[in-house]
């Protein structure tokens, strides 16, 4: 039974990927407005009732890949050892997922691209936001047993330092480590002001 179930999971991530690249791939060339559900499932092989069986819409399959990571980055942050803050286990997870991921990808960078020049996907982006931050703020707040603001504020700070430290690296051409720029920008936070 479980070998069955962890095979059926397998391909069902499988299946959610290649809908994802297809969407992304079909936007990047066409444009968010001229690709259709259809078009998206014909280049995935998947029929469009399939293709519901898995995404909401198409830029619930373009945005697919961004929610991933900080789903698999809530999920880090909860596995780190215990007596850790919510704070510094959010920062060890966040180097443990660029050690494991790597630098962005080009299907990363184009998702990022496309998200910020589309309106469509710019919703769906800061819409995908607010369920993320909360997750990570109970997963801090767990942590440190506090279920007051702190966790929120802090959750809530993270994901601007992540946004900053993106934007800073698309404005500069990629021409500098993500994890490095990610990483300077977390700090910042803990850096106490200059007097």
């Amino acid at each position: 039974m479980t070998i069955s179930t962890g095979l059926r999971e397998r391909k069902k991530a499988e299946t959610r990927r290649a809908v994802h690249r297809a969407a992304l791939s079909l936007v990047a060339e066409h444009g968010f407005d001229c690709v259709t559900v259809e078009a998206i499932a014909d280049v995935a092989n998947i029929s469009r009732r399939t293709f519901f069986n898995y995404f909401a819409d198409k830029a619930d399959a373009v945005m697919y890949g961004e929610e991933e990571r900080f789903r698999r980055l809530t999920a880090a942050v909860r596995a780190r050892p215990a007596g850790e803050t919510g704070w510094r286990a959010l920062r060890e997870s966040t180097v443990e997922l660029f050690d494991e991921l790597g630098e962005p990808d080009r299907e990363w960078v184009l998702r990022s691209r496309l998200s910020r020049s589309h309106p469509s996907l710019l919703a769906r982006r800061i819409a995908a936001m607010g369920p993320m931050e909360r997750n990570m703020a109970q997963a801090i707040a767990e942590r440190d047993d506090d279920p007051g603001l702190r966790p929120r504020v802090l959750a809530a700070a993270y994901f601007s330092a992540v946004r900053v430290a993106n934007l800073v690296w698309l404005e500069e051409g990629e021409s500098r480590s993500l994890k490095d720029l990610t990483l300077a920008a977390i700090d910042e936070l803990d850096r106490p002001s200059p007097v």
